[in-house]
């Protein structure tokens, strides 16, 4: 790879496979020139540019922020790579540098700001949430800045973004979150009582309600099964049953998408299940 433009010592702009190319690395960029040849030893991350408004956008944000951070940002993203035993989308690396950025220099203002959706973040997704705990022990180490909680969990929200197979905004992901909690009121209130949060068939609903609700954010048609006992289901367990179809009405009413008969017996199949575990 060559050299296009030395961005700062830290960062060059390149291309690879034809598209545009920000290339980093500690001392990448020192005493080089246009056309010079990058040392790939050298190299940390490279970010494939999609559009020429990107680059600029990317450019700019890159070579604002110490490079530190993005050494920070790498040391995360693979711990979190290997806990999740995932492959993350490259698009976390990018936000997650700026969010650290912007957050430790909130801590050092005496700024912060509450994650609404804190309680939600660490019981959905836990194992991003306990990932984004120690983020922060990593984010300590590296810049002497002791960030609260809420952070761990916009640092969970970037993991839970990584791992969806097309590019979702935080904002959009914290909506999810939202309607997954909704619909877990939705069933506490219906049986007035708590949910078992230590059963397997609590962890089961919890991962079905994760991709019910992106397909509904999405617009793809939900489950279609032939089941094959939805007869069954409505005799023996119609209060489950009765359940399911309130969350129907939540779905009608904030998403305007009706479910089909097969993901309502589904539903109340889980419910019946988790429910089972917690009265």
């Amino acid at each position: 790879m060559k050299i296009d433009k030395v961005i700062n010592n830290n960062l060059v702009r390149s291309y690879k496979d034809g598209k545009e190319a920000l290339v980093m690395g500690k001392g990448l960029g020192f005493k080089k020139q246009k056309n010079h040849f990058i040392d790939e030893s050298l190299i940390e991350r490279i970010y494939v540019i999609e559009g020429e408004e990107n680059g600029n956008y990317l450019e700019v944000l890159l070579s604002n922020i110490p490079y530190t951070y993005v050494q920070t940002t790498n040391e995360i993203v693979k711990f979190a790579t290997n806990s999740l035993d995932k492959k993350l989308d490259d698009t976390i690396w990018l936000g997650l540098t700026d969010h650290i950025y912007h957050a430790i220099d909130r801590a050092k203002k005496g700024k912060t700001v509450r994650n609404a959706l804190l309680w939600e973040i660490s019981r959905f997704y836990n194992h991003e949430y306990l990932i984004g705990k120690e983020a922060l022990k990593i984010i300590e180490k590296r810049h002497d800045v002791k960030l609260n909680d809420s952070e761990a969990g916009f640092i969970a929200l970037h993991l839970v973004n990584a791992q969806m197979d097309d590019t979702v905004k935080i904002q959009e992901t914290m909506e999810l979150v939202r309607r997954q909690k909704k619909i877990m009121d939705i069933v506490k209130y219906h049986y007035g009582t708590e949910l078992n949060e230590s059963s397997i068939h609590y962890d089961r609903f919890m991962t079905h309600l994760k991709y019910f609700v992106r397909r509904l954010s999405k617009g793809k048609e939900v489950i279609k099964d032939d089941l094959g006992f939805l007869d069954v289901i409505k005799t023996k367990y119609p209060n489950e049953y009765k359940c399911a179809k309130r969350i129907d009405e939540y779905v009608q009413k904030e998403l305007n998408c009706k479910l089909t008969e097969d993901e309502i017996i589904y539903l109340a199949v889980h419910i019946r299940r988790v429910i089972a575990e917690s009265v």
